[in-house]
């Protein structure tokens, strides 16, 4: 897939168009997802100020530190036919952008910005009302264009077949941390530029969500939860997890991952156009109600979408560490979700967003969960 049907130029005008929408006079990104997603430019984040401003009205600007200036020169937004300005160590470039900016009421930051740039914003646009840029940016960034979906299906790929490669080294007697620098090695080797995270917990540290490794040894019988993702070249992220056993699983821990199992399916069988979040959400709370396991709330709603935010495409299922069981199945990134609440879950469902059906459900003797998009 080619670099400009990833990041078309038309997003700038896009991101622009929706910032009036929003009320906002412009949209001010710092290295991140935002940033990533606008102009491809996988910029570092530094003391040093890097900042795209896409005003409402008016021509957008890419500043960088003239340190940073050919890193932005190499990337796809210097094809965007965005005006680049690198400012010197002895300027300033929040009254740089200030200036070009003019008088603004309100101004869109990037979601993650570190606190001293938005301080340093605040100060330098005295006034201006300061807001998420995803309050703009979310609806732009929840529709794959084609190139986007082939970009995820590529991710999903290539982290499908490090988890082919799991079942070979879970063996009983070998480390969780063995395990994981095995893991870590074949993320790179079949595809990825970096390593995003691996997480390998057995037996009572498959209850730890975002456990990552550890010196437990595995023995036979243990669940082995193992969640894996990495960047591909395209800024493109997988994230995927699935739940093994060292021999055979116990029968009440088969039968409990068929309650999630009936919890996904329900979920996938109630996704259609237009269907509020929640309502998906709902139905995959019901055969888990209806199992016994209701007021264990969920910690993991049946969601996520898919993007360039880590943990970006989900893909989980259930093996035995001599026999895949289970197909592939898909995930995403965080972003508002399902569950009910203050602009929670009233979104609907649209050709277009990638959602992922996700129910999990604890107990006090592990962690389970089942995936797919």
């Amino acid at each position: 897939m080619s670099e400009s049907a990833l990041f078309p130029a038309s997003r700038l005008t896009d991101a622009a168009a929706r910032a009036r929408a929003a009320g906002l006079d412009a949209l001010l990104l710092t290295p991140g997802a935002d940033l990533r997603y606008i102009t491809g430019y996988d910029a570092k984040q530094l003391e040093r100020l890097t900042c795209l401003a896409i005003p409402a009205d008016g021509e957008p600007i890419l500043v960088v530190p003239r340190l940073e200036l050919a890193a932005a020169e190499a990337s796809p937004a210097a094809g965007l036919g965005l005006e680049l300005i690198a400012w010197e160590e002895t300027e300033d470039p929040y009254a740089l952008i200030a200036g070009r900016l003019g008088p603004v009421s309100a101004v869109g930051l990037a979601d993650q910005m570190w606190a001293l740039m938005v301080l340093r914003l605040r100060d330098a646009l005295p006034g201006a009302r300061q807001v998420l840029a995803s309050a703009a940016l979310r609806e732009l960034r929840m529709r794959k264009n084609p190139a986007e979906v082939g970009a995820l299906r590529e991710a999903g790929a290539a982290i499908d077949r490090v988890h082919a490669r799991v079942p070979g080294w879970l063996k009983a007697g070998r480390t969780e941390r063995e395990i994981g620098t095995l893991i870590a090695e074949a993320i790179l080797a079949e595809g990825h530029v970096q390593v995003d995270f691996v997480i390998v917990g057995s037996g009572p540290n498959a209850a730890s969500p975002h456990h990552e490794v550890s010196d437990r040894v595995l023995r036979p019988g243990d669940a082995v939860v193992v969640d894996i993702g990495g960047m591909m070249p395209s800024g493109y992220r997988s994230d995927c997890t699935r739940t093994y056993a060292i021999g055979e699983p116990p029968a009440d821990f088969l039968a409990y991952y068929r309650v999630l199992q009936d919890a996904q399916d329900a979920a996938c069988a109630a996704v259609r156009p237009g269907l509020p979040a929640e309502a998906v959400d709902a139905a995959a709370r019901q055969p888990i109600t209806r199992a016994g396991y209701g007021g264990l709330h969920p910690p993991h709603r049946a969601r996520h979408r898919p993007g360039v935010a880590r943990g970006s495409v989900h893909r989980g299922g259930q093996h035995r560490a001599a026999r895949p069981r289970h197909g592939v199945l898909d995930r995403a990134g965080h972003l508002p979700g399902t569950e009910r609440g203050p602009d929670r879950g009233h979104r609907g469902v649209h050709r277009g967003r990638l959602r992922a059906a996700e129910p999990c459900a604890p107990r006090p003797r592990g962690r389970r969960g089942v995936e797919r998009a």
